[in-house]
């Protein structure tokens, strides 16, 4: 994956806001205002409100869905594979989150949680994750929350570790034009999240189905 140097001080547009049009004293006078509202989105998501925290940023769940598989070899690909290969984690929960806004756009975001054995070994599975081309943790199919195929570019990514817990957030704009310093700032509040205790909307995935 790409490097996670995912700087808020972008000059952010919000998601409905082409990267391409608009001048740039539109884009800039936007900025304070979507760098508030990730601001907010943090304080949100450190709470554990995945609602809100979607809210304050101006986005509205379609759908999500929980797989707690904890075979993280078998949902890898790449060095991070042969990784979980010889250092198997000890337990892995992926979501996958359709959102949308007001102005016909929709973005996709997984957030993968893997424990690892240790410190040491969480630290060597975010420097592989962080790492374009070395694989990762394979999202959950879009198909779970009616998104069809959806291709993981990388392009906007953030990750986190604390102690022997890794978080790697990934998001890919679905539908519309949503601005590409956006989704960074959507990647980086992801990662944020906290692992999820419960869920109503448990996936049951089978390799393979």
């Amino acid at each position: 994956m790409v490097s996670a140097t995912l700087a808020v001080t972008v000059a952010y547009g919000p998601v409905g806001v082409s990267g391409s049009s608009g001048a740039v004293s539109s884009q800039a006078a936007l900025s304070q205002v979507v760098r508030g509202k990730l601001v907010k989105g943090k304080r949100s998501v450190a709470k554990g409100h995945r609602n809100a925290t979607w809210k304050q940023l101006d986005l509205k769940r379609i759908d999500e869905r929980l797989d707690r598989a904890g075979r993280c070899a078998l949902h890898s690909y790449g060095q991070v594979q042969r990784f979980f290969a010889r250092t198997p984690c000890r337990s892995l929960k992926r979501m996958l989150f359709a959102l949308g806004d007001g102005a016909g756009n929709r973005i996709a975001v997984s957030v993968s949680w893997v424990e690892t054995r240790g410190p040491a070994a969480a630290r060597e599975l975010r420097g592989l994750a962080d790492v374009d081309g070395t694989g990762n943790v394979t999202p959950l199919p879009g198909a779970v929350v009616g998104a069809g195929d959806i291709r993981w570019t990388g392009k906007y990514y953030d990750s986190r570790r604390s102690g022997s817990l890794v978080v790697i957030a990934e998001v890919e704009p679905l539908r519309g034009d949503p601005h590409p310093g956006f989704l960074d700032g959507v990647a980086d509040v992801a990662a944020e999240l906290p692992r999820p205790q419960a869920c109503h909307r448990i996936l049951m995935w089978l390799p393979g189905s």
